[in-house]
């Protein structure tokens, strides 16, 4: 079986994890210090503050925004449902909006009739490792006042018109064991902004300035420093993979081309390919056929987000209708041979087209 997914862990991450437990210094020690400037300075930020989860990341950058309940925060309504729970967490209403039919990513004409006297923020996606359209939102930010909360979860290392910076209010990431980096479990914001970096640390530690100085309410959503070594070796290692998920991917797009609708390359992006995902009309028989032949794949999102019984929402959405019904994600993890990627292609084309 060809697994959709594999965690890249090695000696590196066993050395790094033992060097912390050996120190003693498991939570708020060095290890965490060296993640979170190793992190920052990759990026191009001037601060990163490591937490426990892309989700808990995704909350403390609104809290920090001073975003409140009724207020309205603007998602795509085509993406992992974190990004749409984290306004609910402070009683504020996620606005669904449609997706980019090429890219994927949230539609900026769709931003713009979504907003009203209420919308606070918005949080674009960079869906499957490639960028959202970062001119496009800051010009809507700017015109509109509007914070940008960028989801980065599936896309470290994804660059815009060459820069990883992407000129937000935050940038969040994930770091669960599939993503392109992990801690096993964790997350990151950030941030070139002092005052909002300053509000990330406290929110993210019980609100707690020095010991016993609380300056206002917080929540335990700290990373751990065995957690932030575990990220020490995965970032030295990270170029080296994104290269190999790229090359995973052109090869796809060659051999593909003629059999599917291969994923869209925005020429102003770095696409780091944390899902390679294609487009056909019969998903659902291709994805038996390929389990059949051995070959993982997944189906990233089966359903529209507004439609979820736990949002009880409304929404306008036919573009993400249409990609919910048809995507598919193929195997493009830096795991994989040569010899791997053509049997996924090979699978693939023997499918009764």
């Amino acid at each position: 079986m060809i697994p959709i997914a594999k965690p890249v862990i090695g000696d590196e991450e066993i050395g790094e994890v033992t060097r912390v437990l050996r120190s003693g210094a498991l939570t708020q020690g060095p290890a965490l210090k060296e993640f979170e400037e190793t992190l920052a300075k990759y990026h191009g930020y001037k601060h990163c503050i490591a937490v426990s989860s892309g989700t808990a990341a995704l909350h403390v950058a609104l809290l920090s925004l001073d975003i409140r309940p009724g207020d309205e925060v603007i998602v795509p309504d085509f993406t992992f449902i974190a990004t749409a729970n984290a306004p609910r967490f402070i009683n504020a209403k996620p606005v669904f909006v449609d997706a980019n039919p090429k890219t994927f990513n949230i539609d900026a004409d769709a931003i713009r009739k979504a907003i009203t006297p209420k919308t606070k923020a918005i949080i674009p996606v960079s869906l499957y490792g490639q960028a959202y359209d970062v001119d496009a939102l800051r010009e809507i930010a700017d015109k509109h006042s509007l914070s940008v909360v960028s989801d980065n979860c599936q896309a470290i290392g994804a660059a815009f018109n060459g820069s990883r910076n992407f000129k937000d209010d935050f940038l969040v990431f994930s770091f669960y064991p599939t993503k392109n980096l992990t801690t096993a479990e964790g997350g990151a914001l950030l941030t070139d902004n002092d005052a909002l970096a300053e509000e990330a640390r406290l929110w993210r530690n019980i609100g707690q300035k020095s010991k016993y100085e609380y300056v206002h309410l917080g929540y335990n959503l700290r990373m751990s420093c065995v957690h932030a070594a575990i990220g020490l070796a995965q970032m030295r290692k990270l170029d080296k993979m994104t290269e190999q998920r790229r090359s995973n991917a052109k090869l796809l797009d060659e051999l593909l081309s003629d059999y599917v609708e291969i994923p869209f390359g925005d020429p102003r992006c770095k696409h780091v390919y944390h899902q390679y995902t294609v487009k056909t009309k019969k998903r659902d028989a291709l994805q038996k056929h390929l389990a059949d032949k051995g070959v993982g794949s997944g189906v990233y999102y089966p359903m529209p987000l507004h439609s979820l019984p736990t949002f009880n929402a409304q929404a306008d959405c036919p573009e993400t209708e249409k990609l919910c019904a048809e995507v598919l994600s193929l195997p493009v993890h830096p795991s994989l041979t040569e010899a791997d990627v053509r049997a996924v292609a090979d699978a693939v084309k023997s499918f009764p087209r």
